[in-house]
């Protein structure tokens, strides 16, 4: 796969329940206010002091979580930093990335209108908090 396959939340969900990994690649603090449930947190963005700054540990902890022949599915809040993350894992060698593209909450228009309802608003399973072996915490230790 040379590029990373757009799915929508409901694709996302079966193929979850196919055995496929989702990895939510929002902050820390997103994903533990509820996320898809088994979702496995791997942020591309961290909150700084000064705000959000890119996670320097992404691709490492990708690459020690995850075989580059192991199909991903990525998503985030509304798709803009799924579709990077996508593209560095394809870059990186990764041989099967979904990009879940209406992420958490929704993709927007450029005036701001949900044009496809994300995972939350789908009424998908979802969880709260940090999961033991799934969080950031952990899994940035490893790598």
């Amino acid at each position: 796969m040379s590029n990373p396959t757009v799915i929508s939340p409901k694709e996302a969900h079966e193929k979850m329940a196919e055995g496929i990994p989702y990895v939510d690649v929002r902050t820390v603090e997103e994903f533990g206010e509820n996320h898809p449930a088994g979702a496995v947190n791997i942020p591309l963005m961290l909150i700084g002091p000064s705000g959000m700054v890119p996670n320097s540990g992404f691709l490492s902890a990708m690459v020690s979580t995850f075989a580059k022949d192991t199909p991903l599915i990525v998503g985030c809040k509304a798709g803009g930093r799924s579709q990077r993350a996508a593209r560095m894992l394809v870059d990186a060698g990764f041989s099967s990335v979904f990009d879940q593209g209406a992420g958490w909450d929704g993709s927007r228009d450029a005036f701001g209108r949900i044009v496809e309802p994300g995972w939350s608003r789908q009424g998908l399973p979802s969880e709260p908090g940090q999961p033991s072996g799934r969080s950031w915490e952990e899994l940035r230790k490893k790598a």
